[in-house]
C-alpha cells in the first residue's frame, strides 16, 4: 500500500484554495443571510454591531467577499448575496439548524451549549451525515429557537417583538432572534425561565427602563428590554 500517496490525498482534501471563504468569511455570509431572510437592510454598520467589531474589520471582510464573488454592494452600501454566496450561506444555515435540533432532541443537550457545538460540527458535516441527522430529527421545520430550517420551512413566524406588547395582552413566543444565540448568558436565562417557542405569557407591565413583566401560572418574571427585543411572537386574543 502506498501510504505516502494516501496521506497526500487526505491532506489535499482538507486544504482550502484561496478562492474559498475562510471560517470568518463564512460567519459573515451567515449573518448576511439571517438579516436578508428577515427583510432587514444589510449594511456594514449593522454587520459591525452583530459581529462586535470595528468598522475597518467589516470593510476588510466585505472586500474579500466581493473579490470572491460571494456578495454584491450597491451605491447605497447595501449588501446582498450573489447566487453562489446565497447557496453557500443557505447550506451552512441549514446544517447549523439541523445540528441544533439534533443536539437538543436526540442528544439532550441544554440550550446554552447547542450553538457553539453546532458551530464546531457544521463545517465538517457531509451531505450523507446531514441527511442522516435530518432523518433522526423527523420533520422538524425550525431549530429549537424557532428559526426556520432552509428547505424545510422558509418563513419566520411571529411578527411582534416582545418589547412592543402592551400590558394586558397575551403573548405567545414563536422564535428567538439569531443574535441571542451568540450570548450564552441570554440563552441560559431564556431556557431557565421557560421563555421558549410555544410558551404563552400575559404581559402585566412594559417599561423601557425596567423591561417586560410576564406572568403565567406559577411564574412572574421581568425580561430586561435588551432581551425582550430579541424575542418574537404573536399577540393572542383571549375569550371574553
Amino acid at each position: 500500500m502506498n501510504t505516502s500517496h494516501s496521506t497526500t490525498t487526505l491532506r489535499r482534501r482538507h486544504t482550502s484554495s484561496g478562492s474559498e471563504p475562510t471560517a470568518k468569511e463564512r460567519e459573515y455570509l451567515e449573518v448576511i443571510y439571517y438579516l436578508a431572510s428577515r427583510n432587514e437592510p444589510v449594511i456594514a454598520a449593522r454587520l459591525a454591531r452583530w459581529m462586535k467589531v470595528q468598522p475597518p474589520t467589516v470593510t476588510h471582510i466585505v472586500s474579500r467577499l466581493l473579490e470572491k464573488g460571494l456578495i454584491e454592494r450597491n451605491a447605497h452600501g447595501e449588501i446582498t448575496l450573489t447566487a453562489t454566496g446565497f447557496q453557500l450561506a443557505e447550506a451552512m444555515v441549514r446544517r447549523h439548524r439541523i445540528l441544533e435540533r439534533f443536539l437538543v432532541d436526540v442528544m439532550g443537550l441544554p440550550w446554552h451549549l447547542i450553538h457553539e457545538e453546532a458551530v464546531r460540527l457544521e463545517h465538517a458535516l457531509s451531505p450523507v451525515m446531514e441527511e442522516r441527522i435530518m432523518a433522526l430529527v423527523g420533520h422538524a421545520t425550525t431549530c429549537p429557537h424557532g428559526n426556520p430550517i432552509p428547505g424545510q420551512n422558509e418563513v419566520y413566524t411571529g411578527n411582534t417583538r416582545m418589547d412592543t406588547v402592551q400590558p394586558g395582552q397575551q403573548f405567545r413566543i414563536r422564535r428567538i432572534a439569531e443574535e441571542a444565540e451568540e450570548e450564552t448568558p441570554i440563552v441560559s436565562f431564556l431556557e431557565a425561565n421557560g421563555l421558549v417557542p410555544g410558551a404563552v405569557f400575559t404581559v402585566t407591565d412594559n417599561t423601557a427602563a425596567i423591561g417586560v413583566t410576564l406572568q403565567r401560572p406559577g411564574l412572574s418574571i421581568t425580561v430586561p428590554a435588551h432581551i425582550a427585543e430579541m424575542i418574537w411572537g404573536d399577540v393572542e386574543t383571549t375569550a371574553e
